[in-house]
Formats: structure tokens, C-alpha cells, sequence
């Protein structure tokens, strides 16, 4: 049996070679502070990198206030929620940041109204936040979403001392 073997010449992968060299960024802060062009306009990467905001669309809409907000009894419940659903196993305990981010910082980056992170915990975030809106009831959401709007607050249940 013999073996075949390529029959291009050997000058074509020395080029294959030097072109994806040139393609290839250099340096540990290689592309950081270089132009794209977008729809004919020089646009720096590190705008292009920035992460897109959770909602498309019209910006001035009003945010969707919790139903169950206002309510201590749903606070303590989503405080329990957040436990059993080992919540602090990536938020840390009482939500003060492990490997997930802190509940407890004033800037988020998804935003802190309650139909933000009603949206973070139903949809899951692309960093590693899973999805419940599948698992749990609705309910439960406003809940868990009342009880971490109250961190911070004198309304938390069980707070921190």
C-alpha cells in the first residue's frame, strides 16, 4: 500500500503560513487601542468589546416595579429562596459577592431595578448566571428578586450585622 502525499507545492504553505502570521495579533495587549472601521466610521475595539445592555430597544421605557416588593412576608421568603436554592454558592453569603458578583454593590451590571433582576434570575446572564424562569414559578422570582432589592436596606430580613 503506498501512502499519497499532498502534491501542492511547497511554496503554498509557506504562504498559508506567513498570511495567518500577519492576521495574528502580537503582545500580551495585542488589538487594545487599535480602529475598526464600522458602517464607514473608525470605531475603537474597546467599544466594539463593551457588553450590550439587557434590554434592546427604546431606552425611556419605565421599569416594571415589583408586584410583591413591598411585602416582608415575600423579603423573608425570597431570603429562604436564596437559600435553598444555594443562591450564596455563587453570590456568597448573603449575596456579598464569590465567584458570582456581589448583591450588595450600588452599580450592577445588568442593572438593580426589580424587572432587571427579575430578568437576570428568569433568562440567566451569559457569564454564568443560569436561567430559573423554567423551574420556579413566578412567584418565587418576585420574591427572591424583593428580598435582594432589600439588601442594603433596613427592610432586610435577617441582615447581616
Amino acid at each position: 500500500m503506498t501512502t499519497r502525499t499532498n502534491n501542492l507545492p511547497k511554496w503554498t504553505l509557506a504562504l498559508a503560513v506567513v498570511a495567518a502570521a500577519g492576521c495574528m495579533p502580537r503582545g500580551e495587549n495585542a488589538g487594545e487601542g487599535r480602529a475598526t472601521v464600522v458602517h464607514n466610521q473608525s470605531v475603537d475595539r474597546a467599544v466594539i468589546n463593551q457588553p450590550v445592555g439587557p434590554v434592546p430597544g427604546p431606552g425611556d421605557i419605565a421599569p416594571l416595579a415589583n408586584p410583591l416588593g413591598n411585602d416582608p412576608t415575600a423579603r423573608m421568603e425570597g431570603y429562604h429562596l436564596f437559600n435553598q436554592f444555594n443562591c450564596a454558592g455563587c453570590h456568597g453569603g448573603r449575596g456579598g459577592g464569590g465567584m458570582g458578583p456581589s448583591l450588595r454593590d450600588t452599580g450592577w451590571l445588568y442593572g438593580s431595578t426589580a424587572d432587571r433582576i427579575f430578568n437576570s434570575i428568569a433568562q440567566g446572564r451569559g457569564r454564568g448566571m443560569p436561567s430559573w424562569g423554567a423551574r420556579i414559578p413566578e412567584k418565587q422570582i418576585w420574591e427572591l428578586t424583593a428580598y435582594i432589592q432589600s439588601m442594603r436596606t433596613d427592610d432586610e430580613p435577617e441582615a447581616p450585622r
